[in-house]
């Protein structure tokens, strides 16, 4: 059975618009549900989204055009589902007026992200065409099933930071292990460092470091808004960066004397902040192990010999899943951001969700956690 339905529209008589002041009602139109929507099945079934092209066109959807028993614009909106009964269908995409609709390979990506399908993992995806009319999208009706096969791309779209100079342990050495900043899951704009610094000698140029983006390069290089040279040491200030904000290599940070402190560093407000952090009644585990779903088998972590509160290791393969780091005592850490953030001991597991090969840290002062892809 159709459904009809009154609508009211607005004369344009040759492309002239009309007024009148009789009162007589505006003329009155009946729009019934529409015949079938038939949406084309695609000519290929299996799309591999090209990461690094997602300005290519991916895939066309065809479809013949509504019927509503007048002669109105038509809205379409292309539905997307990950199982065939659309439990929890999000829009891919619409059009208007027109029976067809091209996205790109990132549309295509970011659809695929919304309906919860896994990167770099082939699964299905289920379409169809859901027609209507009005700012109201008024008797709509849906289109036959379509499935295709999809295998998302993935972007690790995020920056990492690292530490260098004489007061950390890597010394001036680009690439020495150089710690890694932990970025606030909340903030990407935003890492933190708590850890021990040391101040060797005692003298000016002593205590000192700088964030680098690479390990292995020198630029770029962030350090103090003050000329290398004229930089005393202060809690907080501006940052500079090299090639960023300026052609010279900006200032160094510093700690007055040997000990545990928080570095905070905000590349959006572009400053920073180094206080005091009192470690004395922090816990001393002896083994850190990374256990779960996402890897093989537990897997011990190395502790840093500069800082005993400092765990990582270098290279380890990560399945897609979860995972926690437990403690010599039994005390399970995690928590439920993936690639960073804060763990807590009891703390949901930490979500790994695309299989790489990782760099992991963690601070058992703070709970800090980082995952550093290596290949994405």
């Amino acid at each position: 059975m159709k459904f009809i339905k009154k609508l009211k529209y607005v004369m344009l008589a040759l492309g002239v618009l009309t007024f009148t002041t009789s009162c007589e009602e505006d003329p009155e139109f009946f729009a019934s549900e529409s015949t079938q929507i038939t949406l084309e099945e695609l000519p290929i079934n299996q799309i591999i989204i090209d990461g690094g092209n997602l300005d290519n066109p991916a895939l066309t959807f065809n479809w013949n055009n509504g019927d509503f028993n007048q002669a109105v614009v038509e809205n379409y909106s292309v539905v997307f589902s990950d199982n065939p009964d659309f439990t929890d269908p999000k829009e891919a995409t619409s059009a208007v007026g027109v029976s067809s609709v091209t996205m790109t390979m990132g549309a295509l990506n970011t659809a695929t992200t919304l309906i919860g399908l896994p990167p770099l993992e082939e699964n299905t995806v289920y379409a169809r065409v859901v027609a209507s009319i009005g700012v109201q999208n008024e008797l709509a009706v849906s289109s036959n099933v379509i499935n295709f096969q999809v295998t998302p791309s993935f972007n690790y779209g995020f920056n990492d930071y690292y530490l260098v100079g004489n007061g950390t342990s890597a010394d001036w050495n680009n690439n020495n292990n150089n710690p890694p900043l932990f970025r606030n899951p909340g903030n990407e704009n935003q890492f933190t460092y708590t850890g021990y610094f040391t101040k060797g000698g005692g003298g000016f140029d002593d205590g000192r470091f700088k964030i680098l983006e690479q390990r292995g390069e020198w630029q770029p290089q962030w350090g103090t808004a003050a000329n290398e040279g004229s930089d005393d040491i202060v809690e907080a200030g501006d940052i500079a960066g090299n090639p960023t904000t300026q052609d010279s290599d900006p200032g160094r940070f510093g700690i007055p004397a040997d000990g545990y402190y928080t570095f905070t560093i905000n590349f959006s407000s572009q400053t920073y902040t180094t206080t005091p952090f009192d470690a004395s009644g922090a816990a001393d585990y002896s083994n850190i192990t990374i256990q779960g779903s996402a890897i093989n088998s537990d897997t011990t972590l190395t502790q840093s010999s500069f800082d005993s509160h400092l765990w990582y290791i270098n290279s380890v393969n990560l399945q897609s899943g979860d995972l926690q780091f437990v403690t010599n005592t039994g005390a399970t850490w995690a928590g439920s951001t993936s690639f960073s953030g804060v763990a807590t001991d009891g703390g949901d597991p930490i979500p790994v969700v695309v299989q790489d090969d990782y760099e992991v840290w963690f601070n058992d002062l703070t709970g800090d956690y980082i995952m550093i892809p290596l290949n994405l």
